[in-house]
């Protein structure tokens, strides 16, 4: 019996050794490739059908967001009430999402359900026919939203600071417009969905508790139809990154808060520094605890919170800072991020600070390995990006070997004032 007069003893998260569950790997007869972890107590089940239909394929703006939303909006046999209803019937979410390079179906479901409802997800990802109704509503519910977001500054800082980085014709930087929505046309619609959905490139990622006939269930559904026969086109777009790197944007003359984005250019995560960076990223600005936290909200009370983060993008990425403070002191806000990033290049961070966020990371870690549908997040991530299957194994050992000396020499390399961009939004 434990001794409750004796404190347990405290282990740090790095002492953990982590292991990241191996997914099963599944090719069914048309050459898809389903990556599977079957875990967990709870008989449900998620499923993700990825397809290489992001809007780094489209050619006219706004063309693969809105063929990706439009998917649930009617088919021939099917109109978006009854679609919406046969889901919801079954106690299941049905969800898409466009971004960048890929667009997903991502259904959420009982497991015993699973057979009634892959036949529908099947019909939607064939059958699809985009009707002028449904798109004329879409058009006008996009358009309202946009009326409204433009007046918020953090909103116009974000896509601002994009077209900055990478440029308004590329994928990366450019933006919705109202010009853009009244543009769309269901042929234009219907042409993507052919080429990306029906004749596209997907991988499929299911976990949870699966049935054990999964492998026929997604054969009978998804196995003999005409994807993954023609690779995707090559497509190359062109970084037009601004010359000027400092903006004042005044958005409402009237405002009271301004919008700070400040961001460089930065190596994509296949780079060997990317993940020791991340370490100094998130002691710099990541987690609640980090400098510019600790600075800018409790010593200086100008924001009530600061982040620095990587964007996610496969083929460039970018390191951001964020936040949002009073219009008086948006230049002050500015001055200490700058300070921030002189005191890591010439400061030496301690041991002790440097065990805490290692610990903070690694505890990340250990709560995105909780359940079949973080692992197979996980996973994911690792396969899109064509990581490796070692990258877990290598990440998890840069986090907890990395050194103090190795923290400074990359704060060295990427933290100077002259290579970010500057933008305040008020």
């Amino acid at each position: 019996m434990a001794n409750r007069q004796v404190a347990p003893q405290i282990k740090d998260a790095i002492d953990y050794i982590l292991e990241l569950k191996p997914f099963r790997k599944i090719i069914l007869d048309n050459g898809i490739a389903v990556y599977a972890i079957d875990a967990g107590a709870e008989e449900v089940v998620q499923l993700e059908l990825v397809f290489n239909a992001g809007n780094w394929y489209e050619h006219e703006n706004m063309v693969a967001s809105a063929t990706n939303y439009m998917l649930k909006n009617g088919t021939s046999q099917k109109n978006a009430f009854d679609i919406n209803e046969h889901f919801e019937y079954y106690g299941s979410y049905l969800n898409r999402n466009c971004y960048n390079e890929t667009a997903t179906l991502s259904l959420h479901s009982l497991t015993k359900h699973l057979h009634e409802l892959l036949p529908v997800i099947q019909e939607l990802i064939t059958d699809s026919i985009i009707p002028e109704p449904e798109l004329h509503i879409y058009r006008q519910i996009m358009k309202q939203k946009l009326e409204v977001n433009l007046k918020k500054c953090d909103f116009v800082a974000n896509r601002l600071i994009d077209e900055y980085l990478f440029g308004i014709r590329h994928p990366y930087g450019k933006y919705s417009s109202a010009i853009a929505y009244d543009a769309l046309q269901p042929e234009q619609l219907r042409r993507f969905f052919d080429q990306y959905y029906v004749n596209g490139q997907c991988s499929i990622f299911v976990a949870g508790k699966l049935p054990n006939n999964i492998e026929q269930q997604l054969n009978e559904n998804f196995g003999k139809l005409p994807l993954n026969k023609m690779r995707s086109p090559q497509i190359t777009h062109i970084i037009e990154a601004a010359a000027e790197k400092k903006y004042r944007i005044i958005n409402d003359k009237d405002g009271i808060q301004g919008a700070i984005r400040i961001a460089s250019h930065f190596p994509g995560n296949n780079h060997p520094d990317f993940i020791k960076t991340q370490v100094l990223n998130t002691l710099f600005g990541g987690y609640f605890g980090s400098r510019l936290m600790s600075n800018i909200r409790e010593d200086k009370g100008y924001t009530y919170g600061i982040h620095s983060y990587m964007q996610n993008h496969m083929h460039a990425t970018a390191w951001m800072i964020s936040t949002e403070a009073g219009s008086e002191v948006c230049e002050a806000t500015i001055t200490e991020v700058y300070k921030e990033m002189r005191v890591l290049r010439d400061e030496t961070v301690t041991e002790e600070e440097l065990l805490l966020v290692k610990n903070y990371l690694i505890g990340t870690v250990l709560g995105d390995l909780d359940g079949p549908f973080h692992i197979i997040g996980r996973w994911k991530n690792i396969i899109l990006n064509a990581l490796g299957e070692d990258y877990f194994n290598r990440s998890v050992n840069d986090i907890k070997s990395v050194t103090p000396a190795e923290i400074q020499e990359l704060a060295n390399k990427y933290l100077h004032p002259e290579k970010f961009y500057e933008l305040v939004v008020v």
